[in-house]
């Protein structure tokens, strides 16, 4: 249920917030760090924020942080005040991150100028902020991101275009299951379904029309790729790195679900209609061509990707220009050494947050605005997905072999992400 702050707080009362009574400084902080988690982000910039918070109002904060809900104490002159809080369900919002991040970040110079009310009025505006984007407006994100991952992955032209309106379909319609509040993995399955059966039913027509080749089944997984939760698994990732494990813990199984229900998705659909996980056709590029390529398909995953989670263009263009250096390092390190694939994603990983730590000032958003999108097309979704397609056969062993490729993967992202942290953020760099 949600809750009704202007109930808890004196709205008659113009007392600064720093001199307010506990109750009142301990919703103040409850709710920005309520509002945090709403919007995607991890555990440990949840308490960060509400640190922040509480520091200005001279009390002291300890939080115990999930996926959905937080329980928090507030003490001050031995007076303590304890709350439980939580939302019905998780989603990405880049830019409201970022007004609660600077919110946080200037609420110290406003503590004993503004009272309690104002600030949740503040909030209010914050809340009620509408999407950037329409429906529409993503699933071309999505289409445009899911085309650029095609050709990544060894795709061709036919390729690109068929999962270009299979992905531009299925986002469209995962959007308006979203809009009308249909739950996880309802949405996610019928998300998947349209976009593989949008996919299928192109390539048969194009086979028909054009007399086209029958060996370009295998692009239809890249049609389901915008359903990856790469925020939650590298936000988890971090997470467990900062030792906080419920977090962690619920932000992997809260992936987990919604990876497990795709692939089951887009299996029962390759079954029913007979395609299966094969080989891309080998594409005759030149070594600079398939550079030259990999950069523009890099940014325009990258690019789409981060519309998704209602980045403002200009981030998504920055975000963008990040994922397309470090991806196709990515790339070419696979390609010109023998650095195993999993190696060669931390190497990315950790190329795009030490570019983003680099960026920070003058872009002025926060890193993890930038490093999730950025690395979110090295996730492998088609290792995941091919993983689960031969453990449906029975095929353990080449089911086992494609889990274990993209677990290595999924592990070495985050970790990229953490040491580059480490390396340029000293509040970060230490355990308190």
């Amino acid at each position: 249920m949600s809750v009704d702050w202007h109930d808890i707080v004196n709205t008659e009362d113009s007392t600064p917030a720093i001199n307010a009574s506990l109750k009142e400084k301990a919703t103040l902080v409850g709710r920005v760090g309520l509002m945090m988690l709403s919007v995607g982000t991890g555990a440990w910039r949840v308490r960060a924020s509400m640190n922040k918070i509480a520091r200005a109002l001279n009390i002291t904060c300890c939080a115990d942080i999930g996926l959905l809900s937080i329980e928090y104490t507030c003490i001050e002159n031995g007076e303590t005040y304890t709350n439980a809080l939580s939302i019905n369900t998780t989603g990405i919002n880049t830019e409201k991150l970022r007004y609660l991040e600077d919110f946080a970040d200037g609420f110290g110079e406003r503590a004993g100028k503004y009272s309690a009310e104002q600030f949740h009025m503040i909030l209010d505006k914050f809340q009620t902020l509408p999407a950037n984007y329409k429906a529409i407006n993503l699933a071309l994100a999505a289409a445009l991101a899911c085309c650029g991952f095609t050709f990544l992955l060894g795709g061709g032209p036919v390729e690109m275009i068929l999962a270009f309106f299979g992905a531009g379909v299925g986002q469209f319609v995962r959007k308006k299951l979203l809009e009308r509040h249909i739950t996880l993995l309802a949405n996610v399955a019928l998300g998947v379904f349209s976009a593989c059966c949008t996919y299928v039913c192109l390539d048969k027509l194009a086979e028909s029309i054009f007399d086209i080749s029958s060996s370009h089944q295998a692009g239809y997984i890249c049609s389901m790729l915008f359903i990856i939760p790469g925020f939650p698994l590298i936000t988890g990732g971090i997470d467990l790195a900062k030792l906080d494990l419920r977090s962690g813990l619920e932000r992997i199984t809260y992936a987990l679900l919604i990876i497990g229900t795709a692939t089951l998705t887009g299996w029962l659909t390759a079954m029913a209609f007979r395609f299966s996980p094969a080989d891309f056709n080998e594409l005759e590029l030149e070594t600079w061509q398939k550079i030259l390529f990999r950069l523009i398909t890099s940014f325009c995953g990258v690019y789409g990707f981060s519309f998704l989670y209602n980045s403002p263009r200009r981030l998504a263009f920055t975000a963008g220009c990040v994922g397309m250096i470090a991806n196709t390092l990515r790339l070419e390190l696979i390609d010109f050494s023998d650095i195993p694939v999993s190696a060669a994603a931390f190497v990315g990983a950790l190329s795009a947050g030490l570019m983003a730590s680099a960026m920070k000032k003058w872009i002025g958003w926060p890193r993890i605005t930038i490093t999730v999108p950025s690395i979110v097309i090295m996730v492998p979704g088609m290792f995941m997905y091919k993983g689960i397609y031969y453990m449906g056969l029975n095929d353990v062993s080449t089911g086992a072999l494609w889990l274990s490729k993209a677990f290595l993967i999924v592990t070495a992202l985050p970790l990229g992400l953490i040491f580059a942290r480490i390396l340029t953020d000293n509040n970060f760099r230490k355990s308190s």
